[in-house]
């Protein structure tokens, strides 16, 4: 399977890197790109292929609105619940954090409970 399709799943959806910083929605995007191409890679059908990216969109919509909502907005409390509500698994930030390098670093753990 070409990853086009599964690229058209998010690149045209805006929603995927709203509120986010230049630095941190190139870095979601980029980690997409390499999912959407893995996939095509890798998936027994393209209908597999089409599901299991529209988790993943869903997946990294919420984890842009975490960053947003933890290091460019500073709501902590509202970053927790949204983090509870998504079941996020990697450990929840302690202070302010640079909003690339949160992003990084949750891909980086994404990427780990994925098998990547």
């Amino acid at each position: 399977m070409q990853a086009r399709p599964l690229l058209c799943q998010f690149l045209d959806d805006d929603a995927v890197t709203r509120g986010l910083g230049d630095p941190e929605a190139r870095v979601l995007v980029e980690w997409l790109v390499d999912r959407a191409e893995a996939l095509a890679e890798d998936a027994p059908s393209a209908d597999d292929a089409t599901a299991e990216m529209a988790k993943l969109c869903r997946r990294a919509r919420a984890i842009g609105r975490f960053v947003d909502l933890w290091c460019l907005r500073r709501q902590r409390g509202a970053a927790g619940q949204l983090a509870a509500a998504e079941r996020f698994c990697w450990p929840l930030p302690t202070a302010a954090e640079d909003p690339c390098e949160l992003m990084r670093f949750i891909l980086t753990w994404e990427s780990r409970q994925l098998g990547v």
